[in-house]
């Protein structure tokens, strides 16, 4: 089986949210969704409303979260590298995980 990654943010709001997705635009997305659109219009003003919004519809979901981070203040940090994502399928062949077991650092040199 390939290795599993997930692009993945922190909302440092209070409380904290962490949001993962398999790729970065689909992260985007899910942010643009779950937190910018969960946001009442009548906590942003009208012009910065307009402009998220605007973003929203055209499916810019990107400059919707950037656009929200400047009106709320409120960080997200975005860690698009990946998030490896481990499953007991990875060590379910025996041979395999005791040999990448005796290749690993501990096991060089004595």
């Amino acid at each position: 089986m390939p290795d599993t990654t997930l692009a993945y943010a922190v909302v440092r709001g209070d409380p904290p949210a962490v949001y993962a997705a398999d790729d970065v635009d689909t992260l985007h997305h899910v942010l643009a969704l779950k937190v910018v659109a969960a946001t009442p219009g009548s906590t942003i003003p009208p012009g910065q409303r307009e402009r998220i919004r605007e973003a929203l519809i055209e499916e810019r979901w990107g400059d919707a979260v950037v656009r929200w981070i400047e009106v709320t203040g409120i960080p997200v940090d975005v860690y698009a590298s990946g998030l490896e994502v481990w499953t007991a399928e990875r060590f379910s062949r025996p041979d395999e995980a005791g040999l990448e077991l005796r290749l690993r650092p501990l096991f060089e040199g004595d």
